[in-house]
């Protein structure tokens, strides 16, 4: 990976590499170089995309970040581009897996810990957000909880609270066995993060996702925080939510932000959109994060379980113990079997999106994304919907969830992240119900979308920063945030949405 500021034309990650990723938009002809090794650019290639370094034959493994991504599907040769018309994937079905600890490669060099303004909750937690949500246990009532919302964060918004809102979804109804119960593990976990200073908890009342299951899976929050209604037993449905919105606003505004090391902080790393670059800048950048949270015993939070595949040995090498290792390789396999169960390959990874920004097997995507780990010990293993073990800190929580970006950050936020950072290469509006930090892997991005992109971690590929300079930059960010003095954009725009996982039945 880099580390100083460079002027370079290409990047070659890794010395025992086959190929090298261009840094920009390159013309046939063009004399590039990785070390002692010279060649001649053979066709136009864009940023991120792949440029053979040396000959590779029909069948050789085509090597990136030091590991296989695939094999080539004919001879290729120096200065031709390499992608999905010369080479393949070599992922399959499920895989056997051995326990290798200790060989976890060094994190970066101790640093002194910083700490932020945040709001301790009586169970521990710490939240970075005063917030009053409000949550539906059924779509039906989801107009209903968003005019509560509107008119009660104008009403109370910023006057000792940070905002009322409400996150819109289609279920609760209708559904039996698993959907029921994922759709009811997640409205708990929103119910405990702790940026939620007080939930009022709405229904439609024939609904089957019922308050008192949903409530004791939530673990019976605090019911001085706590208020409840079915919108077909009361009068007014929207009087009465006011009424209830009002109520805990009493008590959540008198809440104060007090000094927490930033060890407190329970993260999300996520990334969707991803290009060439997103391995090379943006995830490394939040492996740098990943790695000092972890020393300094936070938790930062890893999912998108189908974008471990091809990268997974390297994850498990970092289980704490053996029992980790095993619910991991339990994980991985288990969401690989989900694939076969629905007659779908493994491997149907990178998107159309993610080809055109130069990705192209899945092995190349997963070593690109588990990038945002860094070098972390993997502490712990989650299953969808549960809450991370602050008992276990120190290390990577790993989540049981899919890939797609609004499921896998709901997913984060129902475990408890407080603030999630989402890198992408081609951008996205995305945004959750807690802070989300977007961090671009490239400058273009940036400057096109200044109101989707938090942090520009592209300035490491213009070689205008050093990468130990741009996590020191980062981090004051992610403090500032943390502490309430700046805003993301997904909270100027009031972009703040969830998604929940469907596996099931519905009636």
């Amino acid at each position: 990976m880099m580390t100083e500021p460079h002027t370079l034309k290409t990047i070659r990650i890794h010395p025992t590499d086959n190929v090298i990723i261009a840094l920009k938009d390159l013309s046939a002809g063009e004399r590039l170089s990785a070390g002692e090794i010279s060649i001649v650019l053979k066709e136009p290639v864009k940023p991120g995309h792949k440029i053979a370094l040396i000959s590779i034959s029909a069948f050789d493994k085509v090597i990136k970040y030091g590991h296989v991504i695939g094999h080539a599907t004919g001879d290729i040769q120096p200065g031709e581009w390499v992608h999905s018309h010369n080479l393949a994937t070599d992922l399959s079905g499920e895989l056997s897996y051995t326990f290798k600890p200790g060989t976890r490669e060094a994190g970066p060099e101790s640093a002194s810990m910083p700490g932020f303004m945040g709001y301790r909750r009586s169970d521990g937690r710490v939240g970075i957000r005063n917030d009053i949500w409000v949550i539906n246990t059924v779509g039906c009532v989801n107009s209903s909880a968003e005019r509560i919302a509107r008119i009660c964060n104008e009403r109370f918004g910023g006057k000792g609270i940070d905002g009322v809102y409400t996150f819109a979804h289609p279920y609760g109804c209708s559904q039996l066995g698993d959907d029921l119960g994922l759709t009811r593990r997640i409205l708990a976990g929103l119910m405990r993060n702790p940026n939620a200073g007080g939930i009022l908890l709405m229904g439609l009342g024939c609904e089957n996702n019922q308050m008192e299951e949903l409530l004791e899976i939530a673990g019976n929050p605090d019911p001085a925080r706590l208020r409840r209604f079915y919108s077909q037993k009361v009068g007014d449905e929207i009087e009465a939510g006011i009424e209830a919105v009002g109520e805990l606003y009493e008590i959540v505004k008198n809440d104060r932000r007090v000094e927490c090391p930033f060890s407190d902080l329970v993260i999300g790393l996520n990334c969707g959109g991803s290009d060439g670059f997103s391995g090379i800048s943006a995830n490394p950048l939040l492996g740098q994060l990943s790695d000092r949270l972890s020393a300094w015993g936070g938790i930062p939070v890893l999912t998108e379980v189908p974008e471990m595949f091809g990268a997974e040995q390297q994850l498990m090498n970092r289980a704490r113990d053996r029992r980790t290792f095993e619910e991991l390789v339990a994980m991985i396999n288990g969401f690989k079997q989900y694939f076969i169960r629905h007659h779908q390959p493994v491997y149907e990874n990178p998107s159309p999106g993610n080809k055109e920004g130069g990705l192209t097997t899945l092995e190349e995507k997963s070593l690109g994304a588990i990038q945002k780990g860094g070098s972390a010990p993997v502490a712990q293993i989650l299953d969808y919907g549960v809450g991370v073990d602050l008992s276990r800190r120190g290390g990577l929580a790993l989540i049981n969830s899919p890939g797609n970006d609004g499921v896998s950050t709901t997913a984060q936020v129902a475990s408890g992240a407080a603030l999630m950072i989402f890198t992408t290469g081609r951008g996205t509006p995305l945004g959750t119900p807690v802070p989300t930090v977007k961090v671009s892997s490239n400058s273009a991005i940036y400057h096109q979308k200044p109101h989707w992109i938090d942090f520009n971690a592209g300035a490491l590929l213009d070689g205008e920063v050093s990468m130990p300079e741009l996590t020191r930059r980062f981090i004051d960010y992610l403090v500032a945030v943390a502490s309430g003095e700046k805003r993301t954009n997904n909270e100027i725009n009031d972009y703040r949405e969830i998604a929940i996982w469907k596996e099931g039945v519905t009636l």
